[in-house]
């Protein structure tokens, strides 16, 4: 359904990319108000937002005086946006200040509001910006992380904004939520997400591997970033993009995905383990590549068994943590997960019936969740954000 979206955009060399944003948002059939920072108009002029918009630019309170913008603004919109957010910015909103248009228009919003910030590595980790993005999200504010990547110059860090067909996505599934309340339920949250599927080398050529595309963990990484939560997400050999607002740590085997979940999962509020591990790995690896014998016949590969990364974290994790798996299976399904549920001592288990044509690859999913209280959640088939939403439904109430 359309919406109005204010898009403000604060005097970061990034600017350029908003206009990729409200491309977007237009295109969706969103009405959208862009409101630029002074600062903002030195990098992208006022008649390139009015062209794209086809809405008015302002930046002071002093233009249209009789329309009050800057209280109407704010009051009218369903979303406020900000992208790029800078470090600047994030000071005034988090301390109220308003001394332009943009600023007085996040006072007023009574709507969600979204920061994407992009700024250098220094400026993002500095401790007063830092403080200002917690005091932000205490109030409910979507704070995105920035992306890695290059910056200004030659620098290259933390502090990119992420791209915007990424933050376009968080702000459809904050606008598919917008009567929800609260929208940013997971706010101060932190979100630890596994997705995709292990690769066990068998030699310099090939691996033992499985189907997974780790599109039902990047929803949910996705989701949870919409809904306030600051999120890592460890993918294993998934080449999705980057969601917005999500630190990304890239794994390979089973045994790189253990030793980064774990080391991960120590502040987590809730670890969700999404990616589908190789139960087994070779039992030797061939430095060179394994060839056919002279008479046909194929080698013997032995096996072994790789380590259970989510039961590792049942023996192990604090009281206040929440602990979600995930149990593929192709018969019994539910039978299945409920074992794995009591072993893994798991507080949630989403159970997925898999085979030829299910679950790998779709963009739709349709899941069980068993609780370790005895309750039980069907999950009609859906998109695979609409059904990551729902499993941060269930989950989010049973945060402490």
């Amino acid at each position: 359904m359309p919406a109005r979206v204010v898009l403000g955009v604060s005097g970061g060399i990034a600017a350029y990319k908003a206009c990729e944003l409200l491309r977007l948002l237009t295109e969706s059939g969103h009405t959208v108000r862009v409101v630029p920072t002074d600062a903002a108009l030195r990098f992208v002029g006022a008649p390139t937002w009015a062209a794209l918009s086809g809405q008015p630019v302002a930046t002071s309170v002093w233009d249209d005086v009789h329309e009050v913008p800057h209280v109407a603004i704010g009051q009218a919109a369903d979303l406020v946006v900000v992208a790029p957010a800078t470090a600047d910015l994030l000071a005034k909103a988090a301390h109220g200040l308003a001394d332009d248009l943009l600023t007085s228009t996040l006072l007023t919003a009574r709507c969600p509001v979204l920061l994407a910030p992009a700024m250098h590595t220094e400026m993002w980790e500095h401790p007063a910006t830092q403080a200002n993005i917690a005091t932000l999200r205490g109030r409910g504010v979507i704070v995105l992380e920035p992306a890695t990547g290059r910056l200004t110059g030659a620098d290259t860090g933390k502090g990119r904004l992420p791209e915007p067909e990424e933050i376009f996505a968080v702000v459809r599934r904050v606008l598919r939520r917008g009567a929800a309340d609260p929208v940013a339920d997971l706010a101060g949250r932190r979100v630890l997400v596994t997705a995709g599927g292990t690769r066990e080398p068998l030699d310099p050529v090939r691996f033992l591997g499985n189907r997974s595309s780790g599109k039902q963990g990047y929803a949910l990484a996705r989701t949870a970033a919409a809904r306030g939560a600051w999120v890592t997400l460890i993918a294993a050999n998934v080449t999705l993009p980057d969601p917005a607002g999500v630190t990304v740590v890239r794994v390979g085997t089973t045994e790189e995905l253990r030793k980064a979940t774990l080391e991960a999962a120590g502040d987590a509020d809730v670890v969700v383990m999404a990616a589908a591990p190789s139960d087994f790995r070779p039992a030797h690896y061939a430095k060179q590549k394994i060839k056919k014998k002279d008479d046909g016949t194929a080698p013997t590969l032995a096996l072994v068994t790789n380590p259970d990364i989510a039961a590792e974290l049942g023996e192990r994790k604090p009281a206040v943590q929440l602990l979600v798996a995930f149990a593929a299976e192709t018969a019994d399904a539910v039978g299945n997960a409920r074992a794995k549920l009591t072993r893994k001592k798991a507080d949630l288990i989403v159970v997925n019936e898999v085979g030829v044509d299910k679950v790998f690859g779709r963009d739709t999913n349709a899941v069980t969740v068993l609780g370790a209280d005895g309750s039980t959640v069907e999950v009609a088939e859906a998109d695979k954000e609409d059904v990551a939403d729902a499993l941060w439904d269930l989950i989010a109430p049973r945060l402490g």
